[in-house]
């Protein structure tokens, strides 16, 4: 069992996906048909002996709540193990002041109830797997103050613009926490991922919010690197960020490839989500599916080449599927061409014959509607 309570945090100010985030947080969008987004987190945290979790919550809470329920189906430990949803009250708009220092000091009592000495925070909106465990201990042997989780990348000036940015020492100490501007192609992309002890937490929070309503954890800890021994260390494997429209769908399309996906899920390192007892896909004699994730319960008669298909989709005869991401309970009638689309759940595409999108800026369909 790890010494560590765990937080997961909401997405910032910076993190806002067009369309879907309408209707639900990012931590509780649809991922490779089957998963959340948030379903990697808490798995990391289950899977390295965490089992006292904070879910933090600051709009359109339905479909996560939903989706959390008690937590019983992360195999968190049903004696001792506790989810915790907590919720950020101070508005549900994108503002300055609706950050998670404002959250963290609305639900301080619960914080400071937690028994452990040490906490792990994480972001709701980005995917990867990692030993937190490890990583606990590598950071208690370090003598560090705080512990930031980084991934190095060589794409910078394309992606992860919505990220920040570590700017390290040769030693792996702090100098600075800034913004992605795309202006370099080799970046530390900051993961949102820090370790620390809760004293030296609650103290940040405090001190955050008695500096400014506008600071984050983010800020407080890069106003105080000249103060702490702050370090960062370096993750490998399968890393995706979910800031914005075309991130999200670029994560799912590149998971369909069998050894990027391999970089991501292990059989030791589960990866725990609601289960949902549907029947087995039925493939009918005029199905033609290549290169492509679907999901239980579906009912396939069209073509699907290099997409993703959710939970319980009808893909009637004629309908051709490219390059695309299909939400679960989605209909596609006959004879309509989808590529480069996202299809949000529920959503009937029946009219419209030919939807295609540049691939650079992938199109979607909003969830429940009808076209």
């Amino acid at each position: 069992m790890a010494r560590a309570f765990g937080i997961i945090n909401f997405a910032g100010n910076h993190i806002q996906v067009e369309g879907m985030q309408a209707y639900r947080p990012v931590g509780s969008f649809s991922f490779l048909g089957r998963y959340r987004v948030i379903d990697f987190q808490i798995s990391n945290m289950s899977n390295s002996g965490i089992d006292h979790m904070q879910v933090y919550i600051r709009r359109k809470p339905q479909s996560l709540t939903a989706h959390l329920g008690t937590g019983r189906h992360y195999n968190i430990n049903s004696k001792r193990g506790r989810l915790q949803i907590l919720y950020a009250e101070l508005g549900t708009g994108f503002t300055i002041y609706n950050n998670d220092i404002a959250a963290y000091m609305e639900n301080m009592e619960y914080i400071e109830k937690e028994h452990y000495p040490y906490v792990i925070i994480a972001p709701s909106y980005m995917i990867y797997t990692a030993n937190y465990s490890e990583l606990l201990q590598n950071h208690i042997d370090s003598g560090a103050d705080i512990t930031l989780l980084y991934h190095s990348v060589d794409t910078a000036k394309e992606y992860f613009l919505n990220c920040f940015t570590l700017n390290l020492n040769r030693q792996k100490g702090l100098l600075s926490i800034d913004q992605n501007h795309g202006n370099a192609k080799n970046r530390n992309i900051f993961m949102d991922t820090y370790i620390m002890k809760k004293e030296l937490f609650i103290e940040l929070v405090h001190k955050a919010k008695k500096t400014s309503s506008m600071y984050t954890l983010a800020d407080i800890v890069n106003a105080s690197c000249d103060e702490l021994d702050i370090r960062g260390v370096s993750h490998r494997g399968y890393f995706a960020s979910i800031t914005d429209f075309k991130s999200y769908y670029d994560a799912n399309i590149s998971l369909i490839d069998f050894k990027t996906a391999q970089n991501l899920f292990d059989d030791e390192w589960p990866i725990y989500t609601r289960t949902n007892d549907s029947c087995p896909t039925q493939y009918f004699d005029t199905a033609d599916v290549k290169n492509s994730v679907v999901s239980n319960g579906c009912l396939i008669e069209g073509t699907i080449e290099n997409s993703i298909i959710g939970r319980g989709c009808v893909i009637k005869k004629g309908a051709v599927i490219k390059n695309s991401v299909i939400l679960p309970a989605a209909t596609i009638s006959e004879d309509v061409h989808i590529e480069n689309h996202v299809v949000d759940k529920h959503a009937k595409v029946i009219h419209a014959k030919d939807l295609t999108a540049d691939p650079e800026k992938p199109g979607y369909i909003r969830r429940g509607d009808t076209l």
